[in-house]
């Protein structure tokens, strides 16, 4: 169903045009999957009437991706770091999961950049409703159409710092492929996986289907 669930970046830079913009979506969940320092640090979907807020930091092991080896396969380091989210942020992932199937109009979740964690949930969503590897894939690598914009937002948070990994802000479909891949191989597949480490039922998905599926 079409404008009912969308993934984003940090909303917390919300303002003017940009903030209208938002509000006229009709959004009444807002699910949050930073850390809670992050959010003290950077804020927070301004409140609005109307819009639940919910924090569920699904990351437990952070890391610094402006700092990453570039003698590192850097696709194979980032889609490892999506597997200890999903095993790490299960419990949170799960409750994402509810959140969503249980919303009766437009929701949102994001994270700091809506790539990484956003993404992982993102697939996770798009797998339980039936769509294809290449399509969550290729949803995903729609973030590379904001990698200058990512960049230009490190750089002007961190006037001080030099950005030393060459594919930061970068999203290919490699990554996401490599990381659905592994837990097919784990587990049978992604569905299997929720199952055994989110506590996924056939209940939830019929509820997810039921909410984002026309």
């Amino acid at each position: 169903r079409w404008g009912r669930l969308y993934r984003s970046d940090s909303l917390a830079k919300l303002q003017g045009a940009d903030w209208e913009r938002f509000r006229s979506l009709g959004v009444e969940t807002v699910i949050d999957l930073r850390y809670p320092w992050e959010i003290e640090a950077k804020g927070r979907v301004p409140a609005a009437e109307g819009q639940a807020y919910v924090n569920l930091s699904v990351e437990h092991r952070p890391y610094d991706q402006a700092e990453i080896d570039p003698g590192l396969d850097p696709w194979r380091y980032l889609a490892d770091r999506y597997a200890e989210v999903a095993l790490d942020g299960a419990g949170e992932l799960r409750q994402a999961l509810e959140t969503i199937a249980s919303g009766s109009g437009p929701q949102v979740f994001h994270c700091a950049s809506g790539k990484d964690r956003t993404g992982l949930l993102a697939a996770l969503v798009l797998a339980l409703l039936g769509v294809a590897d290449d399509d969550i894939a290729a949803d995903f690598a729609l973030t590379e159409l904001a990698t200058d914009r990512l960049i230009a937002d490190w750089k002007a948070a961190h006037p001080d710092r030099t950005l030393n990994w060459p594919g930061y802000g970068r999203a290919p479909e490699e990554i996401m492929r490599l990381f659905l891949s592994d837990l097919t191989g784990a587990y049978g597949s992604v569905h299997a996986y929720t199952i055994k480490e989110l506590g996924v039922d056939a209940h939830l998905v019929e509820r997810l289907r039921t909410q984002l599926l026309g």
